[in-house]
């Protein structure tokens, strides 16, 4: 390798792992930061040099201990002068080695030292002896005034007088040193490491350059002995520490430096102590399961801080009572059939056991916590004993087993002391055990304490919690014995005996179609059920614990005997009154079903309500081909609350034809509906039947046989508009094509004489590949019931989306239908407020950032006329050349059973209805055009003219120019 020169870190990682080097090694390290590690970590391993070592001016040099393992120089190669060790010039070294701990040989060659000013001579004899060279040496080789000279070297030995530790602090005191002058003592460095091994030197980690691997400390001189006055010895606590761990320590003297007189000073060997231990930190990781119903395997992690040696761990299991208090919430919910008189009804169905156990477990972790905290925060009275749920190892809970076990294995050991309910096992050396002899079935709270001395309880950490339940034992929830029964006037007292020994608690006891619960039963001893039927009767019952339900007893027979008729003179008299009624009855009947066939047409019933809040008496569902077996429906997952109920996304097989399994919207009705509200439902779904247009939400099938009644529906992935808007708002171009969407879909309703009345983004559904759609009928209406409002005695209106006449008369035509973008309109007004404004001509400002294209496309819609408003075909064919070429294959718009529409008439009651003024003379001129962006955000209409063909499209005016929709740019 030649000459390999060192003279900074990067050079020196050239050598990392090297551990013999082929020729000769120069160290001229001048700077650098850390260089003491840094050198070691890269040339540690470097055990020979076949040349020769140089070491000049390298002043970030305080010790050469860095080559730690180099034990030979064979001098192969020697510098001029046949040196095969060269230390020049270097300012700041102060060591070589340690010579007890190193051991270096030269073969060949002599050494050179030269102007190393801190580098005591007694070091430099030291290594002559160690190395053998020191006959080999001539006169100008060493040189005895330039080395040292600047150094305290002939130090005394300063010996300690006494060391104390505790597991934070080290108290340390040595004997007193005083210099010939006094004066020069200008204190003491004590100087202290955590060192792990006991092979730490002094000059380890050091460096010129600020690198010290010591935390030092200064200590002022003590006073020095007077008359009558003692002589202090000096002394120094060293703190904060940590516990259970060694430190190595020493102190020198820090000397002033006289030109007239050479001061020597005191050092110490260096000491290693070893801080006290302390109680271990919490053990890590609890984790606790059950292998049977009456076992509980326990593991856990040893802590971080042990702080000491770990000798065993504090295992203590306590038995957790069962909260009957979950459970109120539910016998509230039973049907009560105890006392006579009142009706019985099936009870609710019970939970699941997945729902009773989680229930548990969190009733549990709150009370666990709620304890923990109240033993962590607050402090119990010297004379109050913690409850012993829950505690900590400070001097709370009863001594544990002191006697470790004899043999070194781990084992386990149980106190001898155990209260009821509660476990204490004492582990040793291993981190986890077998929890043995517990209750099925039962929840307890596990407490683990880790000690790191066999008899102090002080010692043990704080606990760490866990909770784990026994699992169920089979048979336990069977009640024992056969039921028996009392029958006393036509009323029975069931009875039976409790199991003995449930599964965590009794929830209730259930007969065939009652249920009890556990707090009635033991108010009557059983239930008391009236008969109101003579004749034989079957009773069997089971128990439902924490667990489940249990088995079934033995069916028990009886037989109520017929009551004595007591009464017969009184049924005789009213016999024929009761009869005289039904008669009457049944005419009625026959008179209403008359007068029904009346109203109907040639395709059935027709229903007519001026109000379709309300239903008439004649609103009936008859099954027809729609149709669907309800076993072709399988429900996956809810998707929302709607109107009459819950909606859910499921799976439909052969309901679309050429496909076996279809994805589809399911709606429901709730259990507690009405009757009227699921005829209701029913009709609303009939409505979407005569609908076939690819805008307009497709029904897919009906299923009202058996309950719940399902509306099956096709499944739009991306929810209604209005929350697809918020969510992600589109581009303009996108924005035209879905208008043009809604825009075709109302055509066709239109077409088949079909009033909408909520249009709005809330009420149109977005598909999977982003095709809007009008939504069936009413169906969303609860989900935003916020933007309804209630006029009079109505139901409710939605005021924000309606036009004038809507509102003023509640006239509904295919001219008011309107449709919003996802942000609600009017906002910062009250609905009272919005019916006001609108009524008296007010509109909505320019939105922001719309085209003037779309804004004038508004404002057409927005005209207090009916009649001057664009119909839904005309809203199309301003916008048809923007949209996509799909758009023609798809649309009612472009279809052959699109065809002209005839002409409207304004569909009012004239009788009945307020005027609307058409021709509005007392409404002022509106004070800006309609193209000013920053309007205000009222805003009343002109004078109307004479309506003449397309004048609503130039905004009402008779012989204005007409405006021309600007086009989108082709890019």
């Amino acid at each position: 390798m030649g000459l390999k020169t060192v003279d900074s870190v990067t050079a020196a990682q050239a050598l990392r792992g090297c551990t013999v080097l082929n020729g000769s090694m120069v160290i001229n390290i001048r700077r650098g930061n850390n260089i003491a590690a840094e050198l070691e970590a890269n040339l540690g391993q470097l055990e020979e040099i076949t040349g020769y070592l140089m070491v000049r001016r390298s002043y970030a040099l305080v010790s050469l201990s860095f080559l730690r393992k180099l034990k030979l120089i064979r001098g192969e190669t020697q510098e001029i002068g046949n040196y095969s060790f060269y230390a020049l010039d270097n300012q700041n070294l102060r060591q070589l080695w340690d010579w007890s701990k190193h051991n270096l040989t030269i073969l060949q060659g002599r050494m050179f030292f030269h102007y190393n000013s801190k580098l005591c001579m007694s070091e430099i004899r030291r290594m002559e002896e160690v190395t053998g060279t020191k006959e080999r040496h001539t006169k100008n080789d060493i040189a005895v005034k330039t080395n040292g000279d600047q150094a305290s070297c002939e130090n005394e030995v300063l010996k300690f007088t006494q060391i104390r530790t505790l597991s934070d602090k080290i108290i340390i005191k040595w004997e007193p040193f005083w210099p010939p002058d006094f004066r020069d003592l200008l204190g003491f460095m004590v100087l202290y490491k955590e060192a792990p091994y006991k092979n730490v030197t002094e000059f380890d980690g050091q460096d010129a350059c600020g690198s010290n691997s010591w935390v030092i400390a200064d200590v002022d001189p003590p006073p020095r002995a007077t008359e009558g006055k003692e002589e202090h010895e000096p002394g120094h606590l060293i703190h904060p520490l940590k516990p259970w761990t060694q430190y190595a320590i020493f102190v020198k003297t820090l000397l002033s430096a006289s030109d007239e007189h050479q001061v020597h000073g005191a050092k110490s060997k260096i000491i290693y102590v070893r801080t006290n231990a302390t109680k271990p930190s919490v053990p890590l990781d609890p984790i606790s399961s059950s292998n049977s119903s009456s076992q509980i395997i326990l593991k856990w992690k040893p802590p971080t801080n042990p702080n000491g040696n770990i000798t065993h761990y504090k295992v203590i299991c306590q038995k957790q009572p069962e909260d009957s208090d979950l459970y109120n919430e539910e016998e509230q919910k039973w049907n009560q059939t105890d006392e006579p008189g009142h009706g019985s009804r099936c009870c609710a169905c019970p939970k699941t056991d997945l729902q009773l156990k989680k229930d548990a477990e969190e009733s549990e972790y709150r009370k666990t916590f709620e304890n923990y905290l109240h033993n962590e925060v607050f402090e119990i009275r010297p004379s109050r004993r913690r409850r012993s749920a829950v505690g900590v190892a400070n001097g709370t809970l009863p001594r544990f087993l002191t006697t470790p076990p004899s043999l070194p294995n781990a084992s386990t050991t149980r106190s001898p002391k155990e209260e009821e309910g509660r476990i204490e096992l004492t582990v040793y050396s291993k981190e986890s055990t077998v929890i043995s002899n517990l209750q099925h079935f039962t929840s307890y709270q596990i407490e683990i304490h880790a000690c790191n001395h066999p008899t102090e309880e002080k010692r043990c950490s704080m606990a760490t919690y866990v909770s784990a339940r026994t699992m169920p034992e089979e048979k336990a929830d069977d009640i024992a014995g056969s039921v028996t029964h009392e029958i006393a006037d036509h009323s029975v007292h069931i009875k039976w005996q409790e199991p003995k020994a449930p599964n965590g608690m009794i929830i209730l006891y259930e007969e065939q179609h009652i249920c009890v619960s556990r707090k009635n039963y033991a108010l009557h001893g059983g239930y008391k059920v009236r008969v109101v039927h003579s004749g034989n009767y079957t009773v069997k019952v089971r128990a439902t614990s924490l667990a489940g339900n249990g088995s079934w007893t033995e069916p028990t027979y009886f037989y109520v005997a017929e009551r004595p008729d007591r009464d017969g003179v009184v049924k005789i008299v009213i016999g024929p009154v009761i009869c005289l009624i039904l008669l009457l009855f049944v005419g009625g009947c026959v008179f209403m079903v008359f007068k029904k066939k009346q109203t109907e047409g040639p395709t059935g019933p027709l229903y007519a309500s001026s109000n379709p809040e309300y239903l008439s008496a004649n609103d009936v569902y008859v099954p027809d081909d729609w149709e669907v077996a309800r076993e072709k429906i399988t429900v996956l997952r809810e998707l929302g609350q709607g109107s009459f109920g819950m909606v859910y996304e499921g799976i439909a097989k052969d309901i679309v034809k050429g496909e076996p399994e279809t994805r589809v919207a399911v709606k429901t009705v709730n259990e507690s509906a009405s009757l009227r509200e699921r005829i209701e439902f029913l009709n609303e779904a009939s409505v979407m039947k005569a609908f076939s247009c690819h805008h307009v939400v497709r029904l897919l099938g009906v299923v009202s046989k058996g309950q719940p009644t399902l509306v099956v529906m096709e499944l739009m992935t991306h929810g209604d508009l209005k929350s697809y808007l918020r969510c992600l708002r589109p581009d303009s171009e996108e924005m035209i094509q879905m208008a043009a969407e809604i825009a075709d879909g109302m055509a066709y309703l239109n077409a088949k004489k079909f009033v909408h009345r909520d249009l709005a983004a809330r009420n149109c559904m977005v598909a999977e590949d982003l095709t809007v759609k009008i939504g069936d009928f009413g169906m969303t209406r609860d989900i935003y019931e916020t933007d309804y409002y209630r006029k009079g005695g109505k139901g409710l209106l939605p005021v924000r989306w309606m036009a004038p006449e809507s509102l003023k008369d509640g006239v509904f035509t295919a001219h008011s239908d309107c449709c919003t973008l996802a942000e609600q309109p009017y906002q910062g007004l009250s609905n009272e407020q919005v019916l006001k404004f609108v009524m008296d001509g007010g509109y909505l400002d320019r939105p922001e950032n719309c085209a003037e294209r779309m804004h004038n496309l508004m404002q057409m819609c927005w005209q207090y006329n009916p009649k001057m408003r664009p119909t839904f075909h005309e809203i199309i064919e301003m916008i048809k050349d923007d949209l996509h070429p799909s758009f023609q294959e798809m649309s009612f718009f472009y279809s052959e059973e699109n065809k002209p529409p005839e002409s409207e008439e304004f569909d009012m009651d004239l009788e009945n209805m307020e005027s609307i003024p058409l021709d509005p003379s007392s409404y002022s001129q509106r004070e800006a055009c309609l193209g000013r962006d920053n309007g205000p955000s009222m805003g009343l209409r002109g004078n109307y003219e004479e309506h003449v063909p397309y004048t609503h499209m130039n905004g009402g005016k008779k012989n204005g120019r007409i405006l021309s929709l600007p086009r989108s740019s082709p890019s």
